[in-house]
C-alpha cells in the first residue's frame, strides 16, 4: 500500500473543524459511505473507515477502473504500441464483423477513450446476446448509428475494448502491464482484476484497491503524472486525459454529470476532474486547491456526497497554512476513529419467546431472485447464527447484536458481482428484533458497495421471509416469500 505522508489539516491549510463538518455531513445525507481519505498538498490530513470496512481491504471500484485503463492506454501510447488515431477493427482484425461499416471503420482508439463511438447505448448487453465468450466480436457487431467522435454515449463496452486492444499489442493481462509502470512505483500490491471467460480485463470495471491505493492514483495526475522524482505517465497525456475532449451536456449548468468528458475521467464542477464508479466510488482531483478526496461508497446515487463537498470543503481549501487547533484536531481524530455503520435497530430490548420455538428450524423457500431454497436462524447461539441453503449448499453467517462479527460468504443473487475464483468473500453481519415476531439482519459485503438485509417474521409453523439488496443496476427487492417449516 502507498505510504503517503501524514499531516494536520491546519497545517495544510484546512481547518479541522471544516473537515468534522464535512464529515458529519455525509454522516447525515449520504449515509452508506464506507472511507474517505483527504490528501492537501501531497500529505494526508483526514482518513477514516466505516467499519466493518478496513484501510487495508482492497474495495470494489466499479468505473474507477476506467481511469486505470486510459492510464494503460497512455502509457502503451508513449511506448509506440498504438496512437489514439488508429481504427478499432485494425487492432482487433480477428473480432471485426464480416461486414464493417462506414461508421465502424471510422472508429478509432480516441473515440473509445472519449465514448464517442457512435453506438446509441451502452454495448454491454451485447455481450449477454453473443453466441459466444469473445465480448469483442459482440460489441463489434452492434449498429454504429453515429458518426464517431459525434455523440457521447457512456459506454463500458468501449473501455473493454481497449483493454482486448492492449492485450493484443502487449501480450500480456491490463493488470501485468499495469503493474510494473504505475502500480509498484506507487506502491501498490495486492490488486486484482475481474477477466472475461477468454482471460482479458474486464477494463471498465472489476479493480479492487484500498482508499489509499487510489488516493496516491489521484496524487499522481495531481501531480501531472510525476512521482517521487519519475515521470510514470507522460504529462500530457494527463492533461489531455483530464480535459474536456467531448461535451456531454450543458457545461453552464452547476452539474457535476455536464462538464465534459475526458479520457475515461470525468470533468466537474469548479475546475476539478474525478474518476468515477457506481454507488459511490469517487477520487476528485480538485486542481486549483492542490487536494485530492477519495470515497468508497454504497450510495444509490453519489448527489448528497458531492454536495457535502462542494458546500463544507472546497470553502475551507483557501490557504496553505493555518495555526495548529489541536482540540479541534482531537476532536476530528476521535471522530474518525470511531466511525461504523449503523446497525438493525431493535424495537424490543429482550429476546422475545418465539425466538426459542424458531432457533435451528429449517424453513424451505418457494423459489426467488436470490436463489435461496432454505432459511435457518439458530437464536440459541453465541452469536446467532444465519444459515442460508442454495442449490451450492449451505452458508453459515453469524450475526453480532449491536456489533459487526465478520466472517465469509459467496453472493447471493440480485446481480451482486460473482466470481468462481472466490466464492467466498468477506462479510460483516449484525441483526436485531425488530418487535416480538420480526428478526433482522444487515450482511454487509466489506470488500464491495453492497448489503444484504434479511427480514424474517415469525408466524405458526411459517416465516415471512423479504430479502432486500443495498444497492443493484436491477431491482434491490431480491425476496419475498412465506417458507414453511421442513
Amino acid at each position: 500500500m502507498p505510504a503517503l505522508p501524514r499531516s494536520t489539516p491546519e497545517s495544510q491549510g484546512i481547518a479541522s473543524t471544516a473537515v468534522a463538518d464535512f464529515v458529519a455531513a455525509l454522516q447525515s445525507t449520504a449515509h452508506d459511505i464506507h472511507s474517505l481519505m483527504l490528501v492537501r498538498h501531497g500529505s494526508v490530513v483526514a482518513e477514516g473507515w466505516w467499519h466493518p470496512y478496513r484501510e487495508d481491504r482492497p474495495h470494489s471500484l466499479f468505473s474507477i477502473s476506467k481511469s486505470f485503463t486510459s492510464t494503460a492506454v497512455g502509457l502503451a501510447v508513449a511506448d509506440g504500441l498504438l496512437s489514439l488515431d488508429d481504427s478499432v477493427v485494425s487492432l482487433l482484425p480477428g473480432d471485426a464483423p464480416a461486414v464493417v461499416g462506414d461508421n465502424l471503420a471510422a472508429m478509432t482508439v480516441r473515440d473509445l477513450l472519449t465514448m464517442s463511438t457512435g453506438h446509441a447505448a451502452d454495448t454491454l448487453e451485447a455481450i449477454d446476446r453473443g453466441d459466444d465468450d469473445n465480448w469483442a466480436r459482440a460489441i463489434l457487431a452492434e449498429p454504429v448509428v453515429h458518426t464517431p467522435g459525434t455523440v457521447f454515449v457512456y459506454n463500458s463496452g468501449a473501455t473493454y475494448l481497449l483493454s482486448a486492444i492492449l492485450q493484443r499489442l502487449t501480450g500480456e493481462r491490463l493488470l501485468d502491464y499495469l503493474t510494473p509502470r504505475l502500480f509498484a512505483p506507487l506502491g501498490i500490491t495486492g490488486a486484482s482484476w475481474e477477466t472475461c471467460p477468454r482471460g482479458i480485463d474486464v477494463g471498465g470495471w472489476g479493480l479492487a484497491l484500498t482508499t489509499e491505493d487510489v488516493a496516491a492514483f489521484g496524487q499522481l495526475y495531481l501531480q501531472r503524472g510525476e512521482w517521487n522524482g519519475a515521470q510514470l505517465v507522460p504529462a500530457d497525456w494527463v492533461a489531455a486525459a483530464t480535459s474536456a475532449q467531448v461535451p456531454n451536456g450543458d457545461p453552464t449548468v452547476p452539474d457535476d454529470w455536464t462538464q465534459g468528458y475526458g479520457y475515461q475521467f470525468w470533468r466537474s464542477q469548479h475546475g476539478a476532474y474525478r474518476a468515477d464508479g457506481a454507488f459511490g466510488q469517487l477520487c476528485f482531483v480538485l486542481q486549483e486547491q492542490d487536494a485530492v478526496l477519495m470515497l468508497t461508497s454504497g450510495l444509490t446515487e453519489a448527489l448528497p456526497a458531492l454536495t457535502a463537498l462542494w458546500e463544507h470543503l472546497l470553502p475551507a481549501l483557501g490557504t496553505d497554512r493555518l495555526p495548529e487547533d489541536e482540540d479541534a484536531q482531537r476532536a476530528l481524530l476521535a471522530t474518525l476513529e470511531h466511525l461504523e455503520l449503523p446497525h438493525p435497530v431493535g424495537g424490543t430490548a429482550s429476546v422475545p419467546a418465539v425466538a426459542d420455538r424458531v432457533a435451528g428450524v429449517r424453513f424451505r423457500l418457494p423459489a426467488n431472485d436470490a436463489g435461496l431454497e432454505s432459511i435457518t436462524v439458530d437464536h440459541s447461539a453465541d452469536p446467532v447464527e444465519l444459515r442460508i441453503t442454495t442449490v451450492d449448499g449451505e452458508t453459515a453467517i453469524r450475526c453480532g447484536r449491536g456489533e459487526w462479527v465478520e466472517g465469509a460468504a459467496p453472493f447471493f443473487g440480485g446481480g451482486i458481482m460473482r466470481s468462481d475464483s472466490t466464492p467466498l468473500v468477506p462479510v460483516a453481519a449484525s441483526a436485531a428484533w425488530i418487535d416480538e415476531t420480526t428478526w433482522r439482519a444487515r450482511v454487509q459485503y466489506s470488500s464491495t458497495p453492497f448489503a444484504l438485509e434479511f427480514s424474517l417474521r415469525y408466524g405458526d409453523g411459517d416465516v415471512a421471509v423479504h430479502v432486500t439488496q443495498s444497492v443493484s443496476f436491477g431491482s434491490t427487492e431480491l425476496a419475498e416469500v412465506t417458507g414453511r417449516a421442513a
